[in-house]
């Protein structure tokens, strides 16, 4: 399914607002010290979450892994909720309490997300069998990193979601790298991650992850057909991270990958790329780029200010919530 103009100008703005969010709170993790929570940041993945998102419906939910933010805006979920949460306030979508990597907003359908590589992949396939026990044609998406697929809790899952039908999508952000450590050492070369879904039998796609109209095409491809009943279906996109594995800098001097890598796939930004084919097809001008960036710079700061106000969780609340 191609996107419309319309949506086209939607994805645009929603890759800028997720940038630009995790853009400031880099700057401000590293300059203010004030977030003190292990941070990862997806600035240069944004597409997929944008463009899977483009394909779901409000009642769809998502799990996400450490690298969530993205998935977090891109669902809907509340800017100002999540900023809180990484300055640790109980304003936050987790009352301050889960940080970074354990961002929540029901209300948008982001159901949760955890630091522990692929656990939140069988808890959304729990989540598609309920669906399909309630016989409703909701979908259940996880996305996870390529550092998942070596988890043996991601080929259960899988092997699950095959027998039972369940309407689940698995969304591999295949970035290339499991914290420092290259996919040339940790997978055998001759076997994609994709491909993988054949020995379930569940259909796979490889797609450019940083070209958000090719990750919507393959995802609503993939979600008319779980709709249907089909069953769970698998898409690898590939794409990049371009700061370091948690936290706000560059690493270019640690030796596994080089700045020449990195530059390359800033090359290929998917904000860059949707920008530059907008502008040439004269639906969108320079000064609706600078106004949109204007409107999104904004709304940080407001975000921001909100969150710096807002109060710590209170000692006598430490167990509320636990059990």
């Amino acid at each position: 399914m191609k996107p419309s103009t319309e949506q086209r100008l939607s994805f645009l703005r929603s890759m800028m607002r997720i940038r630009n969010a995790e853009e400031t709170l880099a700057h401000l993790y590293k300059e203010e010290q004030q977030m003190r929570t292990p941070t990862h940041f997806a600035i240069g993945q944004e597409a997929v979450a944008v463009g899977v998102s483009g394909a779901l419906r409000k009642d769809d939910v998502v799990y996400s892994g450490h690298r969530c933010h993205a998935h977090y805006l891109a669902k809907g979920g509340d800017l100002r909720g999540m900023v809180a949460e990484l300055h640790g306030k109980v304003t936050g979508c987790a009352r301050g309490r889960g940080g970074s990597v354990h961002l929540t907003d029901l209300s948008a359908g982001v159901v949760a997300s955890s630091a522990i590589l692929g656990q939140t992949v069988a808890v959304a396939v729990g989540t598609g069998m309920a669906f399909q026990m309630d016989r409703q044609d909701r979908v259940a998406v996880t996305y996870f990193g390529d550092g998942a697929i070596e988890e043996g809790v991601w080929h259960e899952s899988l092997n699950l979601a095959a027998v039972r039908k369940a309407p689940v999508l698995f969304v591999c952000e295949n970035n290339l790298y499991s914290t420092l450590t290259p996919l040339s050492v940790r997978q055998p070369k001759d076997v994609e991650i994709w491909q993988r879904g054949a020995s379930y039998s569940i259909p796979a796609q490889k797609v450019d992850g940083n070209d958000v109209t090719t990750v919507y095409d393959a995802a609503s491809e993939a979600v008319a057909q779980i709709r249907e009943g089909k069953g769970p279906y698998l898409l690898e996109c590939m794409t990049y991270r371009w700061r370091e594995h948690v936290g706000p800098l560059w690493d270019y001097a640690w030796g596994y990958r080089s700045k020449e890598e990195v530059d390359s796939w800033m090359a290929r930004c998917p904000i860059k790329r949707l920008s530059e084919s907008l502008l040439q097809e004269g639906v969108l001008s320079q000064s609706d780029l600078d106004r949109i960036r204007r409107e999104l710079e904004e709304e940080l700061r407001e975000a921001v200010a909100f969150a710096k106000e807002s109060p710590f969780p209170a000692v006598e609340d430490i167990l509320t919530g636990t059990y």
